[in-house]
């Protein structure tokens, strides 16, 4: 190796002493970033929160039936509930036909950008309602053990 210059032993390049090379940034290349492959990651990520609410909201619709029309607020938790239930369906067929677009294609990027906010509209409301629906306060009936005489 010249003066100055050593030569890295697992790469075999050759660089001067003095220069520094700044450490890879977590698993990130020397490349730009792939908007469709963010995106689509991004997507499904949102979609497997999407599905942990449904699955919430169902077990909360299925207490309420069982608890009946004779609690005080059934009609309003079942119309939430259902509200919510929608909502979220909607969003996730949004956001089947957004993972669908390409995002390179500029012709594409207002229609995505609207229903990329319209998805997100949605989930703010989907966040409301279930705010609500815990206000109103969803609890699995108490089943008596012990037969009362």
């Amino acid at each position: 190796a010249q003066a100055g210059r050593e030569e890295h032993p697992c790469s075999g390049r050759v660089r001067a002493w003095n220069t520094r090379v700044p450490p890879p940034r977590w698993g990130r290349r020397n490349q730009p970033i792939n908007m469709n492959h963010y995106a689509n990651k991004k997507s499904a990520a949102e979609s497997m929160l999407d599905i942990a609410l449904l699955m919430a909201n169902a077990s909360q619709l299925k207490a309420v039936v069982e608890q009946g029309p004779s609690f005080a607020f059934f009609v309003p938790l079942v119309v939430l509930i259902s509200i919510s239930l929608a909502l979220q369906i909607s969003v996730g067929v949004l956001l089947i036909f957004l993972v669908k677009y390409d995002l390179n294609n500029p012709a594409k990027h207002a229609k995505l950008d609207f229903l990329n906010n319209l998805a997100t509209g949605l989930v703010f409301i989907i966040v409301v309602v279930n705010i609500f629906i815990t206000a109103f306060g969803v609890q699995k009936p108490v089943m008596d053990v012990a037969p009362r005489q």
